[in-house]
């Protein structure tokens, strides 16, 4: 049985860690961090708003270089292509994740849920491409691991876009509150504790996704393998008497 990215103790282990983290995120997030001064509670959204951007990040990152590796003959295997696809589909999850919280959150605080914003237009973009991403992985054919990693490596253009989009025009949303132009953090103290490890735990969350997700794909990929031998032994098991037969009368 396939055992996965990281084998079945680890990811086991992993998935506990992962759990333990997100309960410690919610003591964190809900009790021990304070409201903000000016946002309220409404601020509290950020410890899984900003998170869930960064995995969309991470995801897609992970995509793109596993389809760099898929392209690059000395390095080219059905692994990467697999790991292509799982982190691929988790960035999409992630991202439209990070649309639904920020509408939560835009809600109270600009008092509308949607904007044509820079920062949401180019996310909603993102979205969509790796959408488009996963359809064009679903369509068979020669060469399709190949247009499916060039696919990739040209979605994630739109990475960086979303990312300094905040610095490149002006929008209502926010700027970064770590990673800006100064690399200055704009949160210190017990809200900067809860954000560091909504982090952490959400890193832990994707790692033990994504090994979920690839042993699925590699099962999926050995039972077609399996079915595709049943089809042909089948074939050849009813072609062989007309074969026997054929013979005898020659």
């Amino acid at each position: 049985m396939n055992e996965g990215l990281l084998g079945r103790r680890v990811g086991i282990a992993l998935g506990w860690a992962a759990l333990a983290s997100l309960v410690v995120l919610g003591v964190l997030g809900l009790v021990v961090a304070p409201p903000d001064a000016v946002q309220g509670d409404a601020q509290r959204l950020m410890y899984l708003h900003v998170p869930a951007a960064w995995l969309a990040y991470l995801a897609f990152g992970v995509t793109a270089v596993a389809s760099a590796l898929y392209l690059w003959p000395r390095t080219r295997s059905v692994v990467w292509d697999r790991v292509a696809g799982a982190s691929a589909e988790l960035g999409v999850l992630f991202t439209g994740l990070t649309l639904v919280l920020g509408s939560l959150w835009g809600r109270p605080v600009w008092g509308i849920w949607w904007a044509w914003d820079a920062r949401l237009v180019t996310t909603a973009v993102l979205f969509f491409l790796y959408v488009g991403y996963l359809a064009l992985r679903r369509i068979p054919g020669a060469g399709r691991e190949k247009r499916c990693a060039i696919a990739a490596l040209i979605a994630f253009v739109d990475v960086p876009v979303v990312h300094f989009s905040v610095e490149w025009w002006r929008t209502l949303h926010q700027q970064g509150t770590v990673f800006n132009e100064e690399l200055s953090a704009q949160i210190h103290g017990k809200m900067a504790l809860a954000l560091w490890w909504s982090v952490l735990a959400f890193t832990l969350l994707y790692v033990y996704l994504l090994d979920r997700r690839y042993r699925l794909e590699a099962l999926d990929a050995d039972r077609d393998e399996r079915e595709l031998e049943r089809a042909i032994a089948e074939r050849l098991a009813e072609a062989e008497p007309a074969r026997v037969e054929a013979g005898a009368r020659s």
